[in-house]
């Protein structure tokens, strides 16, 4: 699949250190965004080793020792992408234990593997990723946080939480303890959909509607990326923000074969 892939961070107008950590690899049509955590810039750390360790073993999975387990309810990319976060939460992990300057670090993660006209995904944390399909914006990830579980038992609202002192407290991340529990999907990809990657510095400061109608009235990707990080940092800019803008230009679809077609492949294998 091509995919048209546009990239921005900024470190916003409160904090003095951007913690947070973005790339991507068109030609594998891999995108990863990861939102750091811990003391002295220990969360940049854990970010950056998570983009880093991801990065490397969709590139080269095989010098990765490590047992792949087989889950057939999903394409084996998206099980690759799995297993590479895990990884990720491991490199993490290990660093922390070995330097105590390093203590308790970890970082949320979002990832995104184009392929075919298909999708993976890969979550841990509260970093988001949306979609726009014919108009309409749509949360793709669910939150892992204290204010998701409170929503999820209705003693929130969703407009209620957007003012909670809850809603930045994480009940999962990368590197804090020796095992995490990975959240994937795989969904259906269109040409004219616009995918959205993007930190809580984002979505703290913006409501969703208006994240859509920018990106909706842009001229192009990278114009509604500067025009996002803009806006949030006129709402005060009060975390970091990064985002990645993903538009599929040439999807692969897979010829349809017809009953009496598959039929007659059952003889010629």
């Amino acid at each position: 699949m091509i995919i048209e892939t546009v990239y921005c961070t900024d470190t916003g107008r409160i904090r003095k250190h951007n913690e947070d950590c973005i790339a991507g690899d068109e030609k594998l049509g891999l995108a990863i965004l990861a939102d750091g955590m811990g003391g002295y810039q220990a969360g940049e750390v854990a970010s950056k080793i998570a983009v880093s360790t991801i990065m490397s073993y969709m590139k080269a999975p095989a010098k990765y020792n490590i047992e792949r387990q087989t889950n057939h309810r999903c394409h084996s990319l998206t099980v690759q992408l799995e297993q590479a976060v895990l990884k990720a939460n491991q490199v993490i992990y290990d660093t922390a234990e070995k330097n105590s300057a390093y203590q308790g670090m970890g970082t949320t993660v979002v990832a995104t593997l184009f392929h075919q006209n298909c999708v993976s995904i890969a979550h841990v944390g509260d970093s988001r990723l949306y979609r726009i399909r014919k108009n309409e914006f749509q949360q793709i990830t669910k939150d892992h946080s204290v204010l998701q579980e409170l929503i999820d038992c209705g003693f929130y609202t969703s407009e209620q939480a957007r003012h909670s002192p809850n809603r930045n407290l994480v009940t999962r991340a990368l590197g804090v303890a020796n095992e995490v529990n990975v959240e994937i999907q795989e969904q259906s990809v269109l040409s004219q959909d616009i995918y959205l990657l993007c930190s809580d510095g984002l979505n703290d400061m913006l409501e969703d509607c208006a994240i859509h109608e920018i990106i909706k009235h842009s001229k192009d990707l990278e114009h509604a990326a500067n025009l996002l990080v803009s806006a949030a940092n006129s709402k005060g800019g009060n975390d970091n923000i990064s985002l990645i803008l993903i538009r599929p230009l040439d999807i692969a679809i897979k010829p349809h074969l017809n009953w009496f077609s598959r039929f007659i492949n059952l003889f010629l294998k």
